[in-house]
């Protein structure tokens, strides 16, 4: 069989043209292998959290590495918990030169629309001794808050997000046993029941649970950090927003232990960070009366 191509011969077989890809950019702290392989499973558990996401490694806050860095298994790891990585981005020249010859090329970041980081494994510091003391704010509307923690700034092509008006929620209104887990993708999740020991609630945007928190619960999980969560009962094994978690292994403190609160990122000047501020989770008593 033959193809007549005369009518092609005025038509470009390979054609450019500009695009713009949904990149997660993922902000590494340490290239110790079981430092990431530890935190990895306390953010995502041992299976695929994302799904096939492209990524690239945000470098800039790595300070310190191995001789020599394991690459290909670092990207294996990721690859586990469901990514693609692509490459690095805001590297040195010597992690640059050493990612390259891991075959993993430097990356540009477009400055017009700024990626949301991906959960980032950090601990939380320590909580307020005044924690049970209700900041004024928490008497009005909360404020819009600033944008996700490592962008270059809000998305202005994109609506504000309302903290309780979120078009995609999720609502269950059954309890969750434990190693049960339920993902809102692209929003919030409401839960009308308990969360039980050994379970797991996650939501790209806030997480909302009126009835026992006892399990582990993450919010913001692609990386909003003004995500938010919110529970009449407060007894969780772990809380997360935008990778920032806390775990609870002796037990919620007696201040917080079954009270009604809202757990959300604060930020502070951070001592030598390149962004100028670091992150903290603030957990909230709420008043209900």
């Amino acid at each position: 069989m033959t193809h007549d191509t005369a009518n092609n011969s005025d038509i470009a077989l390979i054609e450019f043209k500009g695009t713009t890809l949904p990149v997660l950019a993922i902000t590494l702290r340490s290239l110790d292998l079981q430092e990431l392989t530890n935190a990895g499973s306390t953010l995502f558990g041992e299976g695929a959290f994302f799904d096939d996401d492209l990524a690239v490694l945000d470098l800039s806050q790595v300070i310190t590495w191995p001789e020599d860095i394991a690459w290909s298994l670092i990207v294996q790891l990721l690859t586990s918990h469901g990514l693609r990585v692509l490459g690095v981005t805001r590297a040195n020249p010597d992690l640059t030169a050493s990612a390259a010859r891991a075959g993993l090329p430097l990356l540009a970041l477009s400055a017009g629309r700024s990626a949301k980081p991906a959960p980032v494994a950090k601990k939380a510091s320590a909580p307020d001794p005044e924690l049970d003391k209700i900041p004024a704010s928490l008497r009005k509307k909360p404020a819009p808050e600033t944008a996700p923690v490592g962008s270059a700034g809000p998305d202005k092509s994109e609506p504000e997000e309302s903290l309780l008006d979120n078009p995609g929620t999720l609502i269950i209104d059954r309890p969750l046993r434990s190693g049960q887990q339920v993902y809102a993708r692209g929003g919030d999740l409401v839960i009308l029941a308990a969360v039980n020991p050994g379970a797991e609630v996650i939501a790209d945007g806030n997480i909302h649970v009126y009835a026992p928190l006892r399990g582990r619960a993450l919010a913001g999980a692609r990386g909003n950090a003004q995500a938010r969560i919110l529970t009449t009962v407060f007894a969780a094994e772990l809380v997360s927003i935008a990778g920032i978690y806390r775990t609870f292994e002796d037990g919620v403190p007696a201040k917080l232990a079954n009270q009604p609160v809202q757990v959300r990122l604060a930020q502070e000047p951070a001592i030598s960070a390149n962004t100028g501020l670091k992150s903290r989770l603030e957990i909230d008593i709420l008043r209900v009366d």
